[in-house]
């Protein structure tokens, strides 16, 4: 009787909050991993230099991390911390993407001023394509038949075949576009531009342009809101949007357009992860060395984590 009652109370106790986050320290040339249930650093794991971007392959098995002053992307197994091989990049990546086949890295290389195809497997370079100036944004959409790149100087976002490996299309967006994501199962590209100060949406079927969001903080100075990063909900309603100098995140309702809030977070906030069950966020705050914790339901900061020196990527492990 007291092990069935035992096993009925198991069964009706939320289970606990798992996984962690892994945040690319740019400056200490380290990872900071960080534990989601306790809320504190568990370890430190050294790169190569300069380490930005980070992601995961879909097992979680693979972290990939652009080490861009190395010139390399690092693959490291996420249990040892050990790293197992470098990647052919091309010079100074800084953000990249993964195929959803786990396949091709698709990595923006700032100073050539192209986007680099890497099969992950053979570890060779099978494209270069060349796009605008400093790239960085990169973007893929859920069916991987095109892949966005972003150049800050261009002002452009372009769009990839990823079959031919050859450019389609190029939309103008505003001043130094920093980041990109397909949601809606893709029928929508959004694309952050820091120093313009918005976000643009365009409509996938054609690149038309369908909305420009743009932010007012009070008591901020508009040249300090600078769109970055920006993370969206499972059910694509809302999109958090880190806004760099202005040290808060907007909260964006994507069927609207509209922003519903902005919360107050470190000092030059910049990317951003979910946790595996999305009911916190978590942002690098460069300058401050810090990680906020956000409740995403409640949509106020929860804690302050001391990480690296000037955090600039974030991941999420299971």
């Amino acid at each position: 009787m007291l092990r069935t009652f035992a096993t009925a109370l198991c069964l009706l106790t939320p289970p606990a909050l798992a996984g962690e986050i892994w945040v690319t320290n740019e400056k200490d040339d380290t990872i900071s991993v960080i534990d989601i249930e306790t809320l504190e650093v568990t370890r430190t794991i050294p790169t190569g230099e300069r380490p930005r971007g980070i992601t995961f392959n879909s097992d979680h098995s693979l972290v990939y991390i652009c080490a861009s002053d190395s010139n390399a992307v690092q693959v490291m197994d996420p249990d040892t911390g050990e790293i197992l091989h470098d990647l052919p990049s091309g010079a100074d990546p800084e953000q990249f993407v993964l195929a959803p086949d786990d396949r091709h890295l698709w990595i923006a290389n700032e100073d050539d001023a192209v986007t680099t195809v890497v099969d992950v497997e053979t570890r060779t370079v099978v494209a270069q394509i060349n796009v605008g100036i400093e790239p960085e944004g990169m973007a893929v959409s859920p069916d991987g038949k095109t892949v966005i790149t972003t150049s800050e100087t261009t002002n452009m976002a372009h769009w990839i075949d990823t079959d031919s490996k050859t450019i389609r299309a190029n939309t103008l967006v505003d001043a130094r576009p920093r980041h990109a994501e397909f949601i809606k199962d893709g029928t929508e590209l959004w694309v952050s531009s820091e120093i313009g100060g918005t976000v643009s949406v365009f409509s996938t079927v054609n690149q038309a342009p369908v909305a420009k969001i743009a932010f007012a903080i009070q008591g901020v100075h508009e040249d300090l809101i600078q769109p970055v990063g920006f993370e969206v909900t499972p059910d694509q309603k809302t999109i958090f949007v880190a806004l760099g100098p202005s040290n808060h995140v907007a909260v964006v309702n994507a069927e609207t357009y509209e922003v519903e809030d902005y919360l107050l977070v470190g000092r030059r906030v910049w990317h951003m992860a979910f946790s595996p069950d999305h009911t916190r966020l978590f942002t690098t705050n460069g300058v401050s060395g810090d990680v906020t914790v956000i409740d995403v339901v409640q949509r106020e900061p929860i804690k302050t984590i001391k990480v690296g020196r000037f955090p600039w990527g974030a991941a999420t492990r299971p």
